[in-house]
C-alpha cells in the first residue's frame, strides 16, 4: 500500500487520482493535469483509465506519479513532465526550449487550409513557417497538404532540434533552417507565409501564470514595442517574399488586431487584410490575401 503526505492510504487508481486532484486544488493549481499525469504513468488513454479506476496501483507507479504531482504544485507545466502535447490530432514532443502548443494555433491552420484550397486548389505551393518552435505549424501543414513544400525557421538551435525530432516522428518532410524571423527565406518567393511570433509586452509578464512565465522560453513569449516588434519586422521583410497570389497568416495577442492589421495594410496596400477571431471570440489571427 502507498501513503501520501496526508498519510491517507492509497491502494487503487481512483484513490491516487482523488488524492492528486484534491492536493492540486488545495494548492491553487488546475486539477486536470493530475489525470493527464496518471494516464502517462500508467500508459493509458482516457477510456482505459476510466475502466481501470478500481484496479490496484503499484507502489512504484504511485511514487513516480506523486513525484510529478509535486512538480505540478511547483508550477512545472504538465507537458514538461510528460514530454508531449496534442496538436491537431497528433502527438508532438515538447521541452522547455519551445512554447507549448495552444489550441488557438489550430485555428490558424484551419483558416490557412481553407485559403489554400480557395487560392491554389490542389497545386503545389511553397510555404514557410517563421519561428517554428516545436514545429507544429510547419509539420501540420505538410501532413494536411502533402503537395506543399514547407520550410521552417527559428533562431533557437534547441527549438529546431525539437522540431526536427517531431518531423521525423510524424513523417513530415519539412526543411528546417536557423535564422532570425524571415531572414532565411530571402532569395525566393513564397506562396504561404505563416508565423506565431513572440507578442507579449514585457510589462505584461506579471499577469501571466507562473507556469508560463517561469517555465516557457522568454525569447518565444516576449517582444519589445508593446509586443509588436516582431510584426513590425515581418511587415518590412515579407512584402519582398510573398508571391501573387499569396497568403500571409499571423497569430496575434487578443488586443493587437487593429495594430497588426494597420501594419500589414500599410506594407501591402493591395492586399485584403483582415483580423479573425478565435473560438472564444477574441482577436487571434491576421491574414493578408494577395490575388
Amino acid at each position: 500500500m502507498n501513503k501520501v503526505n496526508t498519510l491517507t492510504t492509497v491502494e487503487f487508481v481512483y484513490e491516487a487520482l482523488e488524492q492528486a486532484t484534491s492536493y492540486l486544488k488545495q494548492n491553487g493549481r488546475e486539477e486536470t493535469p493530475a489525470r493527464i499525469l496518471l494516464q502517462h504513468e500508467l500508459g493509458m488513454d482516457y477510456s482505459e483509465l476510466v475502466a481501470a479506476m478500481r484496479d490496484k496501483i503499484e507502489d512504484r507507479q504511485f511514487e513516480a506519479f506523486w513525484a510529478n504531482v509535486e512538480e505540478l504544485v511547483e508550477g512545472v507545466p504538465v507537458q514538461h513532465l510528460t514530454g508531449v502535447e496534442q496538436f491537431y490530432g497528433r502527438t508532438f514532443q515538447v521541452s522547455p526550449a519551445v512554447l507549448i502548443p495552444r489550441p488557438e494555433t489550430e485555428e490558424l491552420i484551419e483558416e490557412t487550409l481553407k485559403l489554400k484550397r480557395e487560392l491554389f486548389g490542389t497545386d503545389e505551393v511553397q510555404a514557410a513557417d517563421i519561428g517554428t518552435g516545436s514545429g507544429v505549424i510547419a509539420i501540420t501543414l505538410k501532413r494536411e497538404l502533402p503537395e506543399v513544400e514547407v520550410m521552417a525557421t527559428d533562431i533557437s538551435e534547441e527549438a529546431l532540434f525539437v522540431a526536427e525530432r517531431n518531423a521525423e516522428a510524424l513523417n513530415a518532410d519539412v526543411h528546417f533552417t536557423k535564422g532570425d524571423l524571415a531572414s532565411p527565406l530571402a532569395g525566393r518567393k513564397w506562396d504561404i507565409i505563416l508565423s506565431n511570433p513572440p507578442y507579449i509586452a514585457h510589462h505584461e509578464a506579471s499577469g501571466l501564470s507562473d507556469t508560463v512565465r517561469e517555465y516557457e522560453p522568454h525569447q518565444a513569449l516576449f517582444a519589445d514595442r508593446e509586443g509588436l516588434a516582431a510584426y513590425e519586422t515581418l511587415a518590412e521583410q515579407v512584402p519582398q517574399l510573398i508571391s501573387r497570389p499569396g497568403v500571409i497568416g499571423l497569430e496575434i495577442g487578443n488586443s493587437q488586431g487593429a495594430a497588426v492589421v494597420a501594419l500589414f495594410q500599410k506594407a501591402l496596400p493591395e492586399a485584403h487584410v483582415y483580423c479573425k477571431k478565435d473560438i472564444n471570440k477574441h482577436d487571434r489571427m491576421v491574414f493578408c490575401i494577395l490575388e
